[in-house]
C-alpha cells in the first residue's frame, strides 16, 4: 500500500503564518441562517444552513456536502459539520451546509438500494445549486466558492467536479469552483466510470478545479487502494489533484470525539463490518491542512 503525506506550498511564508495564527485563535459560537432554493435543473427544493465569518464582507465562501447519514437529525447539526462549519468561518470562509437528505424527505442512505442511486444521480445538481444560490447574495464572492464532500457527499464532489459533470448547467456558470475536497470520498475508483448516474467513459476522469483527497489509510467502508489509483491516474492526465492518507485512521477520522464505533448495519457483501470513529492525530493534521489549501485557492495572498 503507498502512503503518501505531502505539505502543500504556498507563495508566501507570511501568509502561512498568518492561517495558521488564526487557526489558533479561539472559536465564535456557531450559528447559522436556513435558507432555500432549487436545485440547478429546478427539480428539488432544498434547505441549506448559511454560516458567515465575522466582518462585512464581501466573503469567499465553501459548500459542504454531507454522507449518507444525513446533514443531521432532530433539527441539529451533526458535530462533524458544525465543527468543520467553525473551523472554516474562522479563516474567513462563509460556509453553506446543503441538507440534500432532509430536503427529499429521506433518512440515511447507506448501503445499498434506489435512495442511494438516486442521490447519486440528483446531488450534483445540488452542488450546482448551491453554487448559483451563493453566486446570487451580494455578500459573497461569486468567482472564491468551493466545494467538500464527506464519504457519499466526497463522492458527490467528483461527480460535480468531473470535466462532464452531470450537475453541471449547460452553457456553465461564469465562475466554476475554485477548489475542492473529499473526505474518503465513494466513488474514488474507475467503477465510476461504470454506474448509471456518470456521462464519464471507463478511464477518462479528470477536472481543471484543485482537489484534495483525505483519506484514512484503515479505512474499510471506503477503500483506499483504488482511490489512489484513481487520482494517480486521473493526475497522470493533468488533472490538479492530490490525495493524503492517515495510517492507522478509519471511516469519519476527523469527527470530534467518536468513539470507534463498528456499524454491522452496514456489513459489506464481502462480510466486512464499517469501523467509524475519530484518529485524533489525523484529525489534528487535516484541521490545519484543509483550511491551509482551501486558503490557497479562495483567500487573497499578499
Amino acid at each position: 500500500m503507498r502512503i503518501r503525506k505531502s505539505t502543500p506550498k504556498f507563495s508566501s511564508f507570511l501568509f502561512l503564518l498568518a492561517v495558521l495564527s488564526i487557526l489558533s485563535a479561539p472559536r465564535p459560537a456557531f450559528a447559522y441562517e436556513a435558507v432555500q432554493f432549487l436545485s440547478i435543473d429546478g427539480a428539488t427544493d432544498l434547505t441549506a444552513y448559511l454560516s458567515r465569518p465575522e466582518g462585512d464582507g464581501p466573503y469567499p465562501a465553501v459548500i459542504l456536502l454531507h454522507g449518507c447519514g444525513g446533514l443531521g437529525f432532530s433539527g441539529s447539526v451533526s458535530s462533524i459539520y458544525s465543527s468543520w462549519t467553525r473551523e472554516l468561518n474562522a479563516v474567513g470562509l462563509a460556509v453553506l451546509m446543503v441538507d440534500s437528505a432532509g430536503s427529499r424527505g429521506l433518512g440515511a442512505t447507506c448501503g445499498k438500494g434506489k435512495k442511494r442511486i438516486r442521490m447519486y444521480r440528483e446531488r450534483p445538481k445540488d452542488a450546482y445549486g448551491a453554487l448559483a444560490y451563493l453566486q446570487t447574495r451580494d455578500f459573497i464572492l461569486p468567482d472564491k466558492i468551493g466545494v467538500v464532500g464527506w464519504s457519499q457527499g466526497g463522492g458527490i464532489v467528483l461527480l460535480s467536479i468531473v470535466h462532464d459533470s452531470i450537475g453541471r448547467p449547460k452553457p456553465p456558470p461564469e465562475h466554476d469552483f475554485a477548489v475542492a475536497a473529499a473526505f474518503y470520498p465513494a466513488l474514488c475508483n474507475d467503477r465510476i466510470q461504470s454506474r448509471p448516474f456518470t456521462k464519464v467513459e471507463p478511464g477518462s476522469w479528470s477536472t481543471k478545479v484543485p482537489l484534495l483527497v483525505l483519506f484514512g489509510a484503515a479505512d474499510n467502508w471506503t477503500r483506499l487502494e483504488p482511490c489512489l489509483e484513481f487520482i494517480d491516474a486521473a493526475r497522470t492526465r493533468g488533472s490538479p489533484v492530490s490525495i493524503i492518507a492517515y495510517p492507522g485512521a478509519y471511516h469519519g477520522f476527523d469527527a470530534p470525539s467518536r468513539k470507534m464505533t463498528k456499524l454491522p448495519k452496514y456489513k459489506t457483501v464481502s462480510g466486512v463490518i464499517p469501523i467509524v470513529g475519530t484518529h485524533e492525530e489525523s484529525r489534528k493534521d487535516a484541521l490545519q491542512r484543509l483550511p491551509a489549501f482551501l486558503a490557497k485557492y479562495l483567500l487573497p495572498q499578499n
